[in-house]
Order: structure tokens, then C-alpha cells, then sequence
């Protein structure tokens, strides 16, 4: 599926938008319009074939593309949590103040862990953390001013890891500006941590923002870099080196899927899922949660993003869900499973899956954008005896349908 340069042209002046306005709202140049306009570009990313008819005001991607298949440009509004002023004053708090108690770096390292063990296996994950996470932000930034050295190094490490867990629970919920500050933060930390793995974790914080933003390029540069950095020292290397070097490769595969590129997705997955063959059953990464369940449920994403929603569902029959320790990892599995199903017009196997992602972990599901849209359009477009099914699974979600 790729953009068609003169349907773009026609929508964009039917919108009345020069090629500079257009590209400024999708954070491109005035020349690159142009050029895909053209047929000199290929845009082949889902993400950024969604922002365009979103800001073109297209009700599907069909619009922009002359392609068969349906994608609805349905956008479930992004919503918000409780604990997002709390965790804003922590990350806008004077850096200098006294605004936390250093802590010994071990027992911080041990909250931290203890925290991202709450986001996998509590069903409600950002309530479970959003009463803690201000409180390690702060104690995390007065911890690395107090300490010196190798200590000093090792609490950034934490701190990275804290603004890692802070990204996961702001995405989709928080302002742009702040996300970014988080996302920045967790950046700032690896580096004066002097770690290369954690540089190489930060990268893959990075790529997150960068891919949600429809900056597929960037973000799959980023990360394909930050494992070639790994690569060398896998033989012999520790668990988080490699766990983080599955993970740069899986984040790899999801943003190559995305773009379209079939043949570099499954690369970077098998790629990950060798890895976490030699890494063994039994291991997951403390916050990525890499390992053989997670290389799972990113095969069923890759089919879905690929919109070969076959391949997904086969992927899904040969998956284990309790094999998954996250629970927030296991409704995503369930979610990109509607997602394929929707692309079949299974609306009934959809409604299915997606009151599994939601059963699984409600805030998963509704705090996620595509969560959210799936099923505003099942509320929709479904009939006869569906549609009070998908209207009430929607109201459950948080949407009005």
C-alpha cells in the first residue's frame, strides 16, 4: 500500500493546503509533498499514510491510496489518566531542589525493578504505578547528585530505567511536550551513565517516540544502529546486553513492518527470535520483557502492520497466551489479533479479540489510540446482532458510540 502522488495532490487543494502547510502538520518539507506528488517518493508507512488523511480529512486510507482494502480513519481521541499531573510536577521540578532523598543505589535499583514488575502483571497498569513513579523520578534525580564514580554512573543506569517506565505509562495519555521531556530524560541519563547498554536501551526509548510520531526512518536508523553497537559483543556477552539487543531487533521488525518493508521485518525478527532462543525459555528482560513469548506476540504484529492478516492469524494459532508473563504484552497479542481479523471484515473474530485485549487489561485497551478506534468503528459499522455487542464493548473502552 503506497500513497498515490495525484490523489494527495487533488485532496490536499480540495483542503485548500500548499505542499509547505501540508508538510509542516506532518513534520515533512514543502519539497517532499512535492516529490511524492510526483510519483518521486514512495510512502509506504501505514503511520504516515494515516496522519496524511487525517489531516487531509479522509474517512479511510483508500482515499490516498486506490487501494482494496479498507483502513478507516477513525480517531478514538486520546484520554487522559489521574496520575498525569503528579508525574508532570515530578519531571518539571526544579532539577536542583531538594525534591528527593537519595537513596542507596541498590535499594533504588530494587524499586525500580519492583516497579516495571507491577506494569506487567497488573490488569489496570498505569493506576498501579502512577502513585510511585513521581516518587522515583525525584528520589532517582537526587540519588545521581549525590552519588560519586562508578555509584554515580550506576544510578543514572536507574534513572534511565525510571524515565524508560515513565515513557511507557505517559504514551498516548500525556502532551507531546512532556512525552518528549521524558523521552529526553531517559537519553540524558544513559549517557551520563557511560553505559552502552544503556545508551543502546535509550535508543530503543528514543525509536518509540520517533515511530509514534510516523518517523519511521528515523526510528528504525536509530535502533538498527544502536544493535550493530551490540552485535559484536553478543558472544559471551551478559543477559541485558543480549536481552537489550533482542529487543532493539524486535522494536526493529515492528518499525520495518510498519514502513512496509516486508523482507526487513521478518530479518530483524528472526534475528531477535534466535536470540531469544539463546537466551532460553525462562528469560524475559525486566522492562522490554524480551524473550520467546515476546518474539510471539511481535510476529502476530508484524503480520497485522503488514496488513497480511493471515499470516498474523496463523502466527496467533502457534502462540501460547499464557505463555506471555506481561500482561500488558498478552492484550496487545489479543488486540493486533482484532486488528488482522478487522482487516479480513471478521468483525465478529474482531469484537472476539478485542473484548479479549480488554478483558486481559483494561487500560491497555483503552488507552491505546488504535485500541480505541478499532472499536469506535466496530461500534459503527457492525449490525444485526453485533452492534449491541460492539457498542457495549465500546462503552466498556471509554468510547461513545
Amino acid at each position: 500500500m503506497t500513497v498515490d502522488g495525484e490523489l494527495l495532490r487533488a485532496r490536499r487543494e480540495h483542503e485548500g493546503l500548499s505542499r509547505a502547510v501540508l508538510g509542516g502538520l506532518v513534520a515533512r518539507s514543502e519539497d517532499w509533498v512535492k516529490k511524492v506528488e510526483r510519483g518521486e517518493r514512495t510512502v509506504r508507512s501505514l503511520a504516515m499514510i494515516v496522519r496524511l488523511a487525517r489531516v487531509l480529512g479522509c474517512r479511510d486510507v483508500a482515499e490516498l491510496t486506490r487501494a482494496e482494502v479498507s483502513v478507516p480513519i477513525v480517531d478514538g481521541g486520546r484520554v487522559s489518566h489521574p496520575g498525569v499531573a503528579a508525574l508532570r510536577s515530578a519531571v518539571h521540578a526544579p532539577l536542583f531542589a531538594a525534591a528527593g532523598t537519595p537513596e542507596d543505589v541498590g535499594e533504588l535499583a530494587g524499586r525500580v525493578r519492583q516497579a516495571w514488575d507491577v506494569w506487567h502483571r497488573a490488569r489496570d497498569q498505569r493506576t498501579a504505578v502512577a502513585t510511585v513513579l513521581p516518587g522515583l523520578i525525584a528520589a532517582g534525580h537526587a540519588t545521581v547528585r549525590a552519588a560519586e564514580g562508578a555509584e554515580k554512573r550506576r544510578a543514572a543506569v536507574i534513572l534511565s530505567e525510571t524515565y524508560a517506565l515513565a515513557q511507557q505509562y505517559a504514551a498516548h495519555i500525556v502532551e507531546p511536550e512532556l512525552y518528549w521531556v521524558i523521552v529526553d530524560r531517559a537519553r540524558m541519563a544513559a549517557e551520563q551513565a557511560d553505559d552502552p547498554v544503556a545508551l543502546a536501551s535509550a535508543a530503543w526509548i528514543m525509536g518509540n517516540g520517533l515511530r509514534v510520531a510516523g518517523h519511521t526512518e528515523e526510528a528504525l536508523r536509530m535502533v538498527a544502529d544502536a544493535a550493530d553497537t551490540l552485535r559484536p559483543q553478543l558472544e559471551g556477552g551478559s543477559d541485558r546486553l543480549r536481552g537489550t539487543f533482542g529487543s532493539l531487533c524486535l522494536h526493529a521488525a515492528v518499525t520495518a513492518a510498519q514502513d512496509g518493508r516486508d523482507g526487513d521485518a521478518w530479518r530483524w525478527h528472526g534475528e531477535a527470535d534466535r536470540t531469544a532462543a539463546n537466551l532460553g525459555a525462562a528469560y524475559a528482560h525486566p522492562w522490554t520483557m524480551f524473550g520467546t513469548g515476546n518474539v510471539t506476540v511481535h510476529a502476530v504484529t508484524i503480520g497485522a502492520d503488514l496488513r497480511t492478516p493471515g499470516i498474523a492469524m496463523q502466527q496467533l494459532a502457534d502462540t501460547d497466551p499464557a505463555a506471555i508473563p506481561s500482561l500488558e504484552r498478552r492484550s496487545r497479542l489479543f488486540l493486533d489479533a482484532a486488528k488482522a481479523e478487522h482487516i479480513r471484515r471478521e468483525k465478529a473474530s474482531a469484537l472476539q479479540y478485542l473484548r479479549l485485549a480488554y478483558e486481559t487489561s483494561p487500560e491497555a485497551a483503552r488507552y491505546v489510540p488504535s485500541g480505541r478506534a478499532l472499536a469506535a468503528d466496530l461500534a459503527r459499522t457492525a449490525t444485526g446482532a453485533l452492534s449491541y455487542t460492539a457498542r457495549q464493548l465500546a462503552d466498556d473502552i471509554g468510547i461513545a458510540a
